[in-house]
C-alpha cells in the first residue's frame, strides 16, 4: 500500500478593492428576464415560468402588482400566461401593468408588493 499526504498552504489575496456601491434595495418578491428566443419560439416553458409568476403573485399576502415590460404586440401573450396562474377564486388585490419596452431594453417580469398611493 502507499499513502501519500499533499499538505500546502494557499494564502488567500487581501480585498484592497474599494467596496462598489451596492444597488439599492430591490422589494421584488420575484423579478427575471425573458430571453428573446423563448418568447419568439412562445416556449411551453416559459408559459410555464409566467404562470408560476402569477400564481405566486396572487398568494401573496399584501396587493401585489405584476409589472411586463415588452414590446406591445408580445403583451397579450405573457399577460395571457401569467393570468393562467391566478387562481379563479384570488382576492382583488393584484393588478397587472404593462410597459412598453424600449431600443435595447430587455423583456422582464417583476412581482413587488403594490406602492401605497399617499
Amino acid at each position: 500500500m502507499v499513502f501519500a499526504a499533499l499538505a500546502g498552504c494557499a494564502q488567500l489575496p487581501a480585498n484592497t478593492a474599494p467596496q462598489a456601491d451596492k444597488p439599492p434595495v430591490s422589494n421584488d418578491v420575484i423579478s427575471f428576464t425573458i430571453p428573446p428566443d423563448a418568447l419568439g419560439a412562445r416556449d411551453p416553458q416559459l408559459s410555464a415560468v409566467l404562470a408560476k409568476a402569477g400564481a405566486l403573485a396572487a398568494a401573496q399576502k399584501q396587493p401585489t402588482t405584476i409589472l411586463v415590460t415588452a414590446l406591445g404586440q408580445d403583451l397579450p401573450y405573457l399577460n395571457q400566461a401569467i393570468w393562467r396562474g391566478v387562481p379563479s377564486q384570488h382576492p382583488a388585490k393584484l393588478s397587472l401593468e404593462n410597459l412598453t419596452a424600449g431600443a435595447n431594453q430587455p423583456y422582464s417580469v417583476s412581482v413587488r408588493p403594490t406602492a401605497a398611493t399617499p
